[in-house]
């Protein structure tokens, strides 16, 4: 796989580089480019030109063996072979100008003439040693890291019967013995009844046992309102509603409120935008004055009360 790679500005004054042909260069750039993260690929002419002289088919893989054997005369790279007679190379000097970020472990066995590092396994290197990075000692049992507070050395008497591994540095017991609670707290055990608490004391009114309220969602209030309509609104209608339900909720707006204006919309059937006047309208509504019924009377002046004959 194809990577980002680096190219400083001094390759192109390099006197290691103006040694090869400008195909050659071609070449080295474009193994920067294919090679794993620690600089490693096949020596296979062939796989190397499909991979950068694809759109160059007069470039052909005789010529490429060219590009790598100049390459090789220069220094640049260094072809070796590995388990079963397979060509491999890797880039000379990848180290001194490839910083890789989180380099991966080569798949592709190690350089015999460069790299001389102990691995774990056989043409594998370990990530650690590609790096140069040294595992840290292992601390002793029940130490704690530096940053983290004092350090706790491990106990080095045995452990007793009347200790417990490890909370000897404890200022107080993590268990209190029962001996120590007060007078009274626990009455002397009855075969017939066993232990028994004299004062259960007063249980809190609101406390942990009481069930929370339940919080209203945007959700359960467009599905009142599609349960509520004759015929389902289209996706988008109940999509947009739930969006501006969202809002008012995330406003404070009491979902009483919401409901009114839900109820509102679903009557006149607007554009989903409206629907934050409507809540509003439901909130702020100035109330209606109530009909008061009198009883009829009849007029003590009929001329002027009906302006005429009946």
């Amino acid at each position: 796989m194809a990577r980002i790679r680096t190219i400083k500005p001094e390759a192109f004054v390099s006197e290691s580089l103006a040694a090869v042909s400008l195909t050659a260069e071609r070449t080295f750039f474009g193994l920067l480019t294919q090679a794993d993260d620690q600089g490693r690929h096949r020596d296979h002419a062939a796989i190397i030109a499909g991979q950068l002289w694809v759109l160059r088919p007069e470039h052909t893989p005789g010529a490429v063996e060219q590009d790598l054997a100049q390459l090789a005369d220069a220094g640049l790279i260094c072809r070796y072979k590995g388990p079963g007679d397979k060509r491999y190379l890797h880039i000379v000097t990848w180290r001194q100008h490839q910083k890789i970020n989180r380099p991966s472990a080569s798949r592709l066995p190690s350089c015999p003439h460069h790299d001389t590092q102990a691995r774990t396994a056989p043409g594998v290197d370990a990530l650690a040693a590609g790096v140069g990075i040294t595992e840290p000692a292992p601390q002793p049992h029940g130490a704690l890291r530096e940053g983290s507070g004092r350090i706790r050395e491990p106990a080095l008497n045995p452990v007793t019967d009347d200790e417990i591994a490890g909370q000897s540095d404890f200022g107080e017991p993590s268990v209190r013995h029962q001996g120590g609670l007060s007078e009274g707290a626990v009455t002397p055990q009855r075969p017939d009844l066993g232990p028994r608490i004299m004062d259960l004391g007063n249980t809190p009114s609101g406390g942990a046992s009481a069930p929370a309220p339940h919080a209203v969602s945007a959700n359960e209030l467009i599905a009142e309102y599609a349960a509520a309509c004759t015929h389902r609104p289209p996706k988008d209608v109940l999509g947009h509603l739930a969006r501006e339900v969202r809002k008012l909720l995330g406003e404070g707006i009491a979902p009483a409120h919401i409901r009114a204006g839900l109820e509102r919309h679903r009557a006149k059937g607007l554009h989903p935008s409206t629907l934050p006047s409507l809540v509003h309208e439901a909130m702020n509504a100035a109330p209606t004055a109530p009909v008061v019924h009198r009883a009829w009377t009849n007029p003590a002046d009929v001329e002027a009360a009906y302006g005429g004959d009946l």
